[in-house]
């Protein structure tokens, strides 16, 4: 029974540690990559841009991008989003804690597939905001 309950938390902790060694993906079809000042410059060619906080509630206890909304990745679907982005060529912004973080990328998979047509992903995250020394807020 012991060896049983053993195998049983390798398989469920394995996966797990898995995930966490990927990187993000180093392009999105259909998505564009922005780095922090390519994300501020959006905001002079734009006057309606969304950015959307793909990562989970707790994270922007550690700060956020003000005016960004939460939607995370697990919550992410065509309803959710059509809800926060009326029309699907708004241009909308996807962001999580950077290079090692999956999340934003599965909402930008997910945003295209529900027809989003303008997307932009600041695949440096939120790490790169803070590294760049960009304000933030905190909840």
């Amino acid at each position: 029974m012991f060896y049983k309950n053993i195998m049983i938390i390798f398989m469920l902790i394995i996966p797990f540690q898995l995930e966490a060694r990927q990187s993000a993906p180093e392009v999105i079809e259909d998505a564009t990559i922005v780095d922090t000042e390519e994300f501020i410059e959006l905001f002079d060619k734009y006057t309606n841009v969304v950015v959307i906080d793909s990562r989970l509630s707790s994270d922007r206890k550690q700060g956020y991008i003000e005016g960004s909304i939460n939607l995370p990745d697990v919550l992410t679907d065509c309803n959710k989003l059509s809800s926060l982005v009326k029309v699907k060529q708004t241009p909308v912004v996807f962001y999580c804690n950077g290079e090692d973080c999956l999340r934003s990328s599965k909402a930008i998979k997910i945003a295209i597939s529900c027809g989003y047509k303008n997307i932009y992903w600041l695949r440096g995250g939120f790490q790169e905001w803070l590294l760049k020394g960009y304000p933030y807020l905190r909840e």
